[in-house]
C-alpha cells in the first residue's frame, strides 16, 4: 500500500507529483528544488541552493516520519559540474557515516532555473 507524503514546510510541487511516496518502510522523495517555502524564492549561488534543497528534503522526510539518517540513496542533479565541490561541502553537513549511496549528474536545465535538485530514498 502506498501513502502520499506532503510537508507543509517544503514548497508546493511545481508539477503533477507528490513530495514523496511511502510504501512499507521505504520513502521515495521527489526531487527537491532550492525554493524557500516562505518566500517562494531561490537563494543565490550553488552552496546556498544546496542548503535550501537539503532543508526541503529534510522537511519531506520528517513528514514521512523519517530523518536524514534513514536515507540510503540520493540523486543530485546540478546545472554546472564545476559547482560540485561547493555543493558537496554543504551536502556533507547533512549526512553522517555511513553516508548514503549517491549519484550526481550535470544536467542542461533544471526547473525554474535552479542550480541543484536533490531526491532521496529512505528506509525507516
Amino acid at each position: 500500500m502506498k501513502k502520499v507524503v506532503v510537508s507543509e514546510k517544503a514548497p508546493a510541487a511545481v508539477g503533477c507529483y507528490s513530495h514523496a511516496i511511502e510504501t512499507d518502510n521505504m520513502v521515495f522523495t521527489s526531487g527537491q528544488l532550492p525554493i524557500d517555502a516562505e518566500t517562494g524564492k531561490m537563494p543565490e549561488g550553488p552552496a546556498a541552493q544546496a542548503k535550501q534543497a537539503l532543508d526541503n528534503l529534510k522537511y519531506v522526510l520528517e513528514a514521512a516520519g523519517a530523518t536524514m539518517d534513514d536515507v540510503v540513496k540520493t540523486t543530485v542533479l546540478i546545472q554546472n559540474i564545476e559547482d560540485f565541490a561547493a555543493i558537496n561541502e554543504v551536502y556533507a553537513t547533512y549526512f553522517s557515516e555511513p553516508f548514503p549511496a549517491r549519484s550526481c549528474f550535470e544536467v542542461a536545465n533544471l526547473p525554474l532555473g535552479a542550480l541543484v535538485e536533490i531526491e532521496a530514498v529512505a528506509a525507516k
